[in-house]
């Protein structure tokens, strides 16, 4: 089931292997900044209520 890539096989498999290796670090990227955000908010979140 695995087709035949001929010549092109190199630059077809790097072109895959670097598409998935771009979304998986967009993931990381965005994982990263939700925490950092989600974070940021619990502690304004925290410093409201010991304010108001």
């Amino acid at each position: 089931m695995i087709p035949d890539l001929g010549k092109y096989a190199f630059a077809v498999l790097t072109s895959y292997g670097l598409s998935l290796g771009l979304l998986f670090a967009l993931v990381g990227v965005s994982v990263a900044r939700a925490r950092r955000v989600k974070a940021e908010l619990a502690k304004i979140e925290q410093r409201l209520k010991l304010h108001g």
